[in-house]
This record gives C-alpha cells, structure tokens and sequence, in this order.
C-alpha cells in the first residue's frame, strides 16, 4: 500500500496522475528534463527532481534516472503514464525488482501482449477473434513465405512482432511485391524495436478502429468499459475520438467484451488496458492490446462516470474494483479531439511561445492540458498541448457541443490543428459515424487537389 507515487513522464498525462493522486490521498513526485522545469507538472507535484538535458533519451527514457529519483524521493510506485516507457517490460521488471510498485500490469504481461505474434496467439486460446494470419513469425526460406501468404490470400500485411505506433507494416498488393516488402519491414523492425521478426496478416480494406476498454485487479476480477471509435487517423496516428462507437451491434460488442475480460483474467492481467480491433462488415479482429493509460481515456470516463486513472492506481495498490459488471453503464456520447502544436495543413511540428490561450466552457466540456498562457511548447517531445472532450445526451448534442467549444477556444504565438478539427466536425462521413480508418487521408487527398485546383475547374 504505497502513500506516494513518482510520475514517470510529462505533459497533460502527468498533471491528470497527478490530479489523480490528489484525490486518493497520494503524495505525488515530478520528475522532468531541463527543458521542462517551469512545466505545469512539476508545479503542482509535491516533489520535483530534475532527471537529466531536454533529450528524452537521457531523461524520459532513462530508467536509471527515473529509479535513482525513486530512491532519494521515496516514492513507493512509479506510474509511467503513456508512452516513454509505459510498456517497457524490462523496465517494469526494474522497478519490481527495486521493490517499487509499477502502476500497470507486470513485466510478464506486458511481454506477452507487446509481442504482436504471442498477444494473437493469447488471444485465440482466450476466443478473441484475430485477423486471418497464422500466429507465427515468418520463416527465413522465401517460398515458404510465399506460400503462407498464398494461403492467406492478397492483399496482405506485413507487420513488425515488436512493433507500435503505426511503425513497421507495409500493405502488400501481390507477390512480386512480397520480397521487398519483407526486407524493407524487418530492417525497419530492426532499427525501430531492436526485433527484426515478422509476421502477415490479410489486409482489411475498410475497417473502423474500434477499442474496448478494460480495467483488472489482482483478485481475478475484470471489467469492460464499453467501446470506442478510433478510426479517424492520419499515418495510423489517432486524431480524434468517440465513445460509444456509432454503429456497432450491441450483442455482438457485448459477446466481445466478454472475450477480452476472460482473456484478462487468463492471462493474469491486471490493470487498465486497451483491446483494439478492426471491424469490417460487422465481424471484430484482433489487432493488439495496448497495456497501459490510452491517450483517449477520458471519452470512456465521461460516457462511464468511472475514473479510469483512479481505479488504475487503486488496483496497483491491490484493492479490489469496487463495482461489478452489471453496474457499468454507458450514458450519452463523448468526443475528443487532440490539439496539437503542428500546421494544420502540412502537419509540421509548431514549437515556441503560446501569446493567447482561451479554452472553452460550458456544460459538458472538459479540456486535459498542460500548457497556459506564457507556456512555450518545446520542440523536443509530442505535439499534444490538449485534448478538448465534450459530452452531450446523444451523439448530434455531443457534436454540437464540440463544434461550438472548438470555435470558442483560441491559441496563438503557435500554429494548431484546431482549422481542421474545425472542418472535420462539419465533414459528411464524420457526421454521420461511417468512416473507416483510411477515411481522413483520403479526405485530405480530396481537400489538397481541391485547393490546388484552377478556380476554373472548380466552377465546371
């Protein structure tokens, strides 16, 4: 039972763990990089250490520094947030065998679901059902390669076992393509993740992204927290989320969400953690569970009244959840939008001094942030400087609410991608909830060659 956590990150992330601890009563311990010193964290922390130069190399991901400052703080558990080395397996196993609490599941789990050939494995034995693909690395012999993708029929995907963060796949569109695909793949891996093992899948054309939230505690109880949709991506990076996903069959979301928390309690899970799937023509596929605080976390809490974070750090303090299935409910519609410090048109970081900064009110707003007025974004980390969530009693009200607190909040000194959260809350297929994963890139193909167009074509 540990009375005081060490945040092992940044950003708006560390001040909600730290809104977090506040509440439960925990002393809370900040530790931040030198470009990080006035940062809002580390204000409002009980404890700041400095941990190293601006590079998060040497600071962030560095778990000797972040466990010495364990040690001279006294903090009893380590909570990484997402991100940096928040599904690091060796570095749980550090903090373990330190005889600190790391607020996640164990190192175990956490090598077992990172390791995208074991979780599909994992989770067929469980019944989650995975995309078509064996659960196996691929062979070194090139024909015994071209046969498993024979089997499984093009196109098909090549993914990176140790892979994340939309690194590491290529789609594959026939079998003259394969071979290079494979070489360009694994060396990718092997630079990325320092793992150059590969394995295919069938390449699904027109998936949605749909997660389902899990919470688990050490005494063989889990819960699911209902669903999200998170097809809207550019690069396979996350732009904006819902909860509950639009269009989705509630028996058939009920019988998965089952699945994933009998795999939790096979597996031993114990935590918060994510189950993303691609679902097409109705039918759910594995893709990969992320073990760890997912960014969009609070649609799920404003559509559940649960605090996720909270009930993370209790169940790492080994409390047992204290509501059953039955009692989780969904209510209404939420919908998050990442503000990023970037170009809204060339996606080009947007670092430096943030001269206004006007955030929205009202019923059914929040806003999870960092930064403030006089904040300068520095250009070492992530672009997110907020998540601008909203609430209504139903979808339209919740895309009403976000349209208007999009249009009220105001950021300047730096560019944002606020222009186009602005449009795409205002696009066709958005409204009406059926965008698929590839929707937003060719959305903005279309936008391009529309403003490159001559003004004479466009009126023809």
């Amino acid at each position: 039972m540990f009375t005081s956590v060490l945040i092992a990150n940044r950003g708006e992330i560390a001040v909600r763990i730290v809104q977090a601890c506040r509440a439960l009563g925990l002393r809370t311990v900040a530790v931040h990089s030198q470009a990080d010193g006035d940062a809002m964290h580390v204000c409002m922390a009980d404890q700041a250490l400095c941990i190293g130069p601006a590079a998060a190399a040497r600071s962030y991901l560095d778990p000797t520094a972040l466990l010495f400052a364990a040690e001279v703080s006294g903090a009893g558990a380590i909570h990484p947030g997402y991100g940096f080395l928040s599904e690091n397996a060796g570095f749980a196993q550090r903090v373990e065998e330190a005889g600190l609490r790391f607020i996640g599941p164990s190192a175990s789990c956490i090598r077992t679901m990172g390791d995208k050939v074991a979780a599909k494995r994992a989770m067929r034995a469980a019944g989650v059902p995975c995309v078509p693909g064996p659960d196996e690395r691929l062979p070194d012999d090139p024909a015994a390669v071209s046969a498993i993708a024979q089997d499984i029929g093009y196109p098909v995907i090549v993914k990176a076992a140790g892979g994340g963060g939309g690194r590491g796949m290529r789609v594959v569109e026939d079998a003259a393509s394969l071979h290079a695909a494979l070489a360009q793949t694994r060396e990718e891996a092997r630079r990325a993740f320092g793992n150059a093992e590969v394995y295919l899948e069938k390449f699904l054309g027109h998936p949605r992204h749909i997660e389902i939230q899990v919470l688990a505690d050490a005494h063989g109880q889990a819960l699911w927290l209902g669903s999200r949709d998170c097809s809207l991506q550019r690069r396979h990076q996350k732009v904006m989320e819902e909860a509950p996903a639009p269009q989705v069959d509630a028996a058939e979301l009920a019988r998965i969400g089952a699945r994933c928390v009998a795999a939790c309690r096979q597996i031993g899970y114990c935590g918060v953690g994510t189950f993303e799937f691609l679902v097409q023509d109705g039918a759910f596929y594995f893709i990969e569970m992320n073990t760890r605080l997912q960014v969009e976390h609070p649609v799920t809490e404003m559509t559940t009244g649960i605090d996720i974070v909270q009930q993370q750090i209790r169940v790492a303090r080994g409390e047992r959840l204290a509501i059953t299935q039955a009692e989780v409910r969904t209510e209404g519609h939420a919908i998050e939008c990442r503000i990023n410090a970037e170009d809204a048109t060339r996606f080009t970081p947007s670092p430096g001094l943030i001269t206004r900064w006007r955030l929205p009110a009202g019923d059914g707003v929040r806003v999870d942030t960092h930064a403030f007025e006089g904040y300068r974004v520095p250009p070492h980390y992530d672009s997110l400087i907020a998540k601008l969530i909203v609430h209504g009693a139903t979808r339209d009200e919740a895309i009403a609410r976000m349209r208007r607190a999009l249009d009220e909040m105001v950021v300047e000194g730096i560019a944002t991608n606020l222009p186009l959260h602005r449009r795409l809350m205002r696009e066709a297929g958005v409204v009406a909830g059926a965008a698929d994963i590839h929707h937003l890139e060719r959305w903005l193909r279309g936008t391009a060659v529309h403003a490159a167009a001559p003004q004479e074509a466009l009126q023809t």
